[in-house]
């Protein structure tokens, strides 16, 4: 379907070569590769290398797919493998997949490859394309972004994992009459990483947090501002955590730890997700450590997430709920410049079997304050 070599974006598509060997064994080797490709020989030895270049690539191509090698155009050294896959020519339909070399991450190689790709497939008569990542593989996330891909879904237990069971895998899609360039995305990266005023960070969640969001998240008194009030595992804390990049990446959710900025201490966490992508609107929670409360924090932290969410990410309206006795969350949402909109009654479940009601409170960028 594709030609036999394309040279695009800085990078070369070619066939694979023995003398690519050597490279192929370094790069499939290395524990990335390994995590990244299921079914990878473990350990991937020469032998298992001078099969895929003289057995497994043509058979991709026999099967009506492809498998290029990825190469430097100045100096055709191995860079890593791309390749086409899971035909399906009643829709038009491909699978892009990829991996690449140690020595040349961190260069935009894959993105580099993914779209010199993709472009030659939709040229040739593809309609679509899909690229499946691991939940926690946030650099192929990254890239499938970069390239063009949307995130359309979660394939539920589609890929065996290494030592039995099985886990989920993202699909991200791109379509032949899709824009050029990089997908938009719903939550735009922070600036520089953070959120700051000088006194107060926000900085995205991530895997080391997870004793302090275990800490904050079990208290009695935040757990009983949660709905169903249980308090969470320490597991789903520390999934929560090595998956919040992937859940921006999605536009799923924004998960921020609140630190205090002269010392990095965490204070606190909070996070924004959209309720309702078509009509702008996200909602926005928070919670801090009880050394923290009384001073200004979570309402310095909820000003700067509102601010950003207007900002960027063209956000148009963030509301918050809350119960209706909790009284301190109510005066920090009113300070940022929310306003009560109703209580829904019964609106969240409760313990037993119970419901719970749900204060709103609502924000405009115009009503945002300052100070």
């Amino acid at each position: 379907m594709t030609p036999e070599t394309i040279e695009a974006n800085g990078v070369r598509l070619r066939p694979s070569r023995l003398d690519d060997v050597a490279d192929t064994v370094a790069g499939c080797a290395d524990p990335v590769t390994q995590r990244g490709i299921s079914g990878l020989p473990d350990p991937y030895t020469e032998e298992s290398a001078r099969w895929w270049i003289t057995e497994g690539a043509p058979a991709a191509w026999a099967s009506g797919g492809a498998a290029y090698a990825i190469a430097d155009p100045a100096t055709d050294r191995l860079l890593g493998s791309i390749g086409l896959s899971q035909p399906v020519p009643t829709r038009g339909q491909w699978e892009i997949g990829y991996w690449v070399a140690p020595w040349a991450r961190g260069r935009g190689v894959a993105t580099a490859a993914t779209r010199a790709l993709a472009e030659s497939a939709f040229a040739a008569g593809c309609a679509r394309l899909e690229l499946l990542t691991n939940e926690e593989n946030t650099a192929s996330q990254r890239v499938a972004l970069a390239a063009g891909f949307r995130h359309e879904g979660v394939r539920r237990a589609a890929n065996p994992s290494r030592g039995g069971g099985r886990h989920d895998l993202l699909a991200w899609v791109r379509l032949a009459d899709d824009p050029p360039g990089p997908a938009a995305r719903l939550l735009p990266d922070l600036p520089d990483g953070r959120l700051t005023d000088g006194l107060v960070t926000l900085r995205r969640l991530g895997p080391d947090d997870t004793d302090v969001m275990f800490r904050l998240h079990t208290r009695p008194e935040v757990v009983a501002n949660q709905a169903p009030p249980v308090p969470p595992t320490r597991a789903a804390i520390e999934r929560r955590c090595r998956l919040a990049e992937s859940a921006w990446l999605t536009g799923s959710l924004a998960r921020l730890l609140i630190l205090d900025a002269a010392t990095g201490e965490p204070a606190g966490s909070c996070g924004l997700s959209y309720s309702d992508r078509a009509a702008g609107e996200a909602s926005v929670g928070y919670a801090l450590l009880p050394a923290w409360r009384g001073r200004g924090y979570a309402t310095r932290a909820v000003r700067l997430l509102a601010g950003w969410a207007f900002g960027v990410p063209g956000i148009a309206r963030l509301t918050a709920g809350t119960l209706p006795e909790n009284t301190a969350s109510h005066r920090v949402l009113e300070k940022v410049g929310f306003r009560r909109e109703g209580l829904l009654r019964g609106r969240l479940p409760g313990l037993d079997g119970g419901r719970i009601d749900d204060l709103i409170f609502g924000m405009l960028a115009s009503d945002l304050s300052t100070h």
